[in-house]
């Protein structure tokens, strides 16, 4: 133990010793090199996380909830705009990218532990997981959907009436978000029995 504290107070003497051997310029550039070096690899590994391919690269999303998406219309239409996983659960702002990362760590160590690495432990969780994550658009009043989607250049008069009106009522008024309105948009409703306020 006496050996450990003495590396320890060693190595610490070390580190708040003056540089005796370099320019106070050398450290100055030697740092904003390492700066700039640590910047370039965090935002590598953040993009990185940030694409469709490595959200399906474990099997839970691979095999559930990427397969619905591939029935929606935010997968195949007619205009050949294509949303991914990541434009829909992650914002594009830095600072909002940045916690909501954060956030998804918990889902990292979900799976690294097998929370739902079977079908059957995906859908006892699933009406859990879509809670969740329609708490989490509601409180940012639906943030991610807002990146592509504006009703300031909404057309109502192209859209239904019973969409012209609740938009009209409700998104433009700011009574309602998204997400309110547009549960199982891009994927299966779990179970909703016994769910408050669902028809």
């Amino acid at each position: 133990m006496k050996q450990l504290m003495a590396l320890v107070a060693r190595f610490w003497a070390t580190l708040t010793r003056p540089a005796a051997h370099l320019s106070l310029g050398a450290l100055a550039i030697g740092g904003f090199a390492a700066g700039v070096i640590f910047w370039g690899g965090f935002n590598t590994a953040l993009e990185a996380t940030n694409t469709e391919t490595f959200c399906i690269s474990c099997h839970e999303m691979r095999d559930n909830v990427y397969q619905e998406l591939r029935q929606t219309v935010h997968f195949t239409n007619n205009s050949g705009v294509r949303a991914t996983c990541p434009d829909c659960h992650v914002p594009h702002d830095w600072t909002d990218k940045i916690a909501r990362k954060m956030q998804a760590s918990k889902e990292v160590w979900g799976t690294i532990f097998g929370t739902i690495d079977t079908r059957e432990k995906f859908l006892a969780k699933r009406l859990d997981l879509a809670k969740h994550e329609w708490a989490r658009l509601k409180s940012n009043d639906s943030l991610e959907c807002r990146n592509c989607h504006s009703e300031e250049y909404m057309d109502f008069s192209r859209q239904g009436p019973r969409a012209a009106d609740a938009h009209q009522a409700f998104l433009v008024t700011g009574q309602k978000t998204c997400i309110d309105c547009h549960k199982g948009i891009a994927h299966d409703l779990p179970n909703m029995a016994g769910v408050e306020g669902w028809n």
